[in-house]
């Protein structure tokens, strides 16, 4: 069944998010931010972890440098905030965090390599294995994520379904057409942005790493017209 690696990866973030947000709530505020630091150091790790597999790094510093530019061009950040203040409205909800627990639960479920590899996998082959998988590592990583941020983390599921269903169906039609070599790189970008988020979850300096997306875009031509 197409798309049910993605559909199964919304269920446990929905589970876990809940749970997390149960816990946010009876929890004193000084294990929410010792969480949330844990929660930036493990970001960090895998960031740098992700990163390193470049096998050319002008790759990854052209695309960052381009594709940050023309996200900060369109402010990508400002219009992810409006949708996300928009759904907070709707729901009513007062959490303060919502914003940020939406933001940063959707690049910390979508930046990964598992993400990419496994809409790929699904779309050309129909196996979900590896989003079921990457599906399960969310779920519990959600509940950190919603302990400390509270109920927006449930919410990044909607950017998530776009992203990762979008991938999804994008190989499905197009074909196995992505080799090993794009994916390392637009994996390795994805990981340094996530060393952005990182430093932005450990509250050293903020990042709008939203308007760096478009350079895993530039990551793919890049990779695909070098390597």
């Amino acid at each position: 069944m197409l798309l049910l690696g993605t559909l199964v990866n919304i269920a446990t973030v929905i589970a876990g998010s809940l749970l997390g947000f149960f816990f946010h709530s009876k929890l004193p505020h000084r294990i929410v931010k010792i969480i949330f630091q844990a929660i930036g150091l493990f970001t960090l790790y895998i960031g740098i972890t992700m990163a390193m597999k470049t096998n050319q790094i002008l790759i990854m510093i052209f695309s960052m440098v381009i594709g940050s530019a023309i996200g900060e061009l369109i402010d990508i950040d400002k219009y992810i905030h409006k949708f996300s203040n928009w759904v907070k409205r709707k729901i009513k909800s007062e959490n303060e965090t919502f914003s940020e627990g939406m933001i940063s639960a959707f690049l910390l479920f979508c930046m990964g390599s598992m993400t990419i590899l496994g809409a790929f996998e699904e779309g050309t082959q129909g196996k979900s294995d590896l989003l079921i998988a990457k599906s399960v590592m969310d779920g519990f990583s959600s509940v950190a994520l919603a302990s400390a941020l509270g109920i927006g983390v449930a919410f990044s599921i909607l950017p998530l379904l776009i992203f990762q269903g979008g991938l999804t169906l994008l190989s499905f039609w197009l074909g196995n057409l992505m080799p090993d070599t794009v994916v390392n790189e637009m994996s390795a970008v994805g990981g340094l942005m996530l060393v952005g988020l990182a430093i932005s979850i450990l509250e050293i300096r903020k990042i709008k790493v939203i308007n760096m997306i478009p350079a895993l875009v530039f990551a793919i031509i890049l990779a695909y017209v070098f390597l």
